[in-house]
């Protein structure tokens, strides 16, 4: 993680942000910070759920990956989730603008998923992924959030239930995902955690 600037600013400061870069940046705890590179496997797997999921029939429009999206939380005030599908409610309240994002205010999206990096409880990817992200989407409405772990070779899927995220399973290897947005889904673990490999 890299500190972009130590001057505290408002989330109204940080949209209008613009450094003349193309770095992409979250403000988290009102600080500025830098987001990382991916590694290729991350990529990869958002690459395949991307491609898999348009020919499941999901209409391109309505996928993306790297929008970002302000979130309501002590630390964070925008994420941007590795994919995501949007409603058409969601699609057509989105700025047409230079910036993909999604803002306080429009309708949820349909899902997210975050390929999250190697950690243990306690380090800062694991804490993100599966204890910040997963209360901030919870907030912001998100009926379902895949976290899918590489390092730990799991395919963790939540379902919202009055505000708060339940697991619907933990899927390893050849068993198949189950989805509560998307029941028709054939799609085993092994084959998101191999990038469609």
């Amino acid at each position: 993680m890299i500190i972009a600037s130590t001057t505290p600013m408002t989330l109204e400061e940080y949209l209008s942000y613009d450094d003349g870069t193309d770095h992409r940046y979250e403000l988290i705890d009102g600080v500025l910070v830098q987001m990382g590179a991916e590694s290729e496997i991350n990529l990869q797997i958002a690459g395949f759920l991307l491609s898999y999921f348009l020919g499941f029939g999901i209409p391109h429009y309505l996928l993306t990956n790297k929008t970002e999206m302000v979130v309501r939380s002590r630390l964070a005030k925008t994420r941007y989730p590795d994919l995501m599908i949007k409603t058409e409610a969601l699609d057509a309240a989105m700025p047409r603008s230079e910036r993909s994002i999604v803002l306080p205010g429009m309708p949820a999206p349909q899902l997210v998923v975050e390929v999250v990096s190697p950690g243990q409880p306690g380090d800062e990817n694991y804490d993100r992924d599966y204890v910040e992200k997963r209360r901030e989407y919870a907030q912001r409405g998100i009926p379902e959030y895949w976290i899918v772990d590489p390092s730990r070779g799991v395919v963790l899927v939540l379902a919202l239930e009055e505000m708060a995220y339940q697991e619907v399973g933990t899927f390893r290897g050849a068993e198949g995902v189950r989805s509560p947005t998307f029941p028709q889904l054939s799609l085993t673990a092994e084959q998101v955690l191999g990038a469609g490999r």
